[in-house]
């Protein structure tokens, strides 16, 4: 199978309806940290307010919540720091600063070297998951070696991106590690879209209208 006909396939495994309901997951788990009466700790990957408005309310009531902004992919250095201004802004506003954040290293010229064997791929697609993989790895490192019980990530509320994806590279992550569990999510379902659009207009928080890196904002343009 060449990599067109391996893209066309995958794209029709996403309509398939056989997948695996990571949401009810999450609220099962949610449920049973809540009655156990000690919330846990979790590490949440956030790479923009946007798609961690939501999953900050969802989350709060069964974790003690620190939010890491890891995301050397994001292009150019002005849109990195706008986006990581407004989380900042909306955790001061809204949850004020209780939520600590941590800011890693930003290396977008390393970081696009990396995507650049997969520039031609269309968004979605393996120069995607290798983002993804990339970030959620450096999290989860984190998390495990700082204690953390669980790390997420706010990627699986956003519509473009595949939950069952991103789930699945969790899990495969998880087994890298000895401490830090991952926690599944699809943040998008029950409402979280609608929510997360209340709660961009009530704070006035800047949406982005594309996803990040170089190729997806050259995407954008075209």
């Amino acid at each position: 199978m060449n990599d067109q006909e391996e893209y066309l396939e995958y794209l029709r495994s996403r309509k398939s309806s056989f997948k695996r309901n990571y949401h009810k997951e999450s609220l099962k788990e949610i449920a049973r940290i809540t009655e156990s009466g000690k919330k846990e700790t979790i590490l949440l990957h956030a790479c923009c307010v946007v798609c961690a408005c939501w999953p900050l309310e969802f989350l709060h009531d069964a974790f003690d919540i620190t939010v890491m902004y890891n995301n050397s992919n994001i292009y150019p250095s002005e849109e990195y720091e706008h986006r990581l201004a407004e989380l900042k802004r909306y955790l001061k506003e809204r949850w004020k600063d209780e939520i600590p954040l941590i800011e890693m290293p930003y290396d977008n010229v390393s970081y696009t070297e990396k995507l650049a064997p997969r520039a031609d791929d269309p968004e979605g697609w393996k120069r995607c998951f290798f983002c993804y993989e990339e970030r959620m790895r450096e999290g989860f490192a984190y998390a495990d070696a700082n204690g953390f019980d669980w790390f997420t990530t706010v990627m699986t509320f956003s519509r473009q991106k595949d939950s069952q994806k991103l789930n699945a590279i969790g899990l495969a992550l998880q087994k890298e590690f000895s401490h830090t569990k991952y926690f599944v999510s699809d943040f998008k379902k029950d409402s979280g879209q609608l929510r997360s659009n209340q709660i961009c207009d009530e704070y006035c928080l800047y949406k982005q209208d594309y996803c990040g890196c170089v190729y997806s904002l050259r995407n954008k343009d075209q």
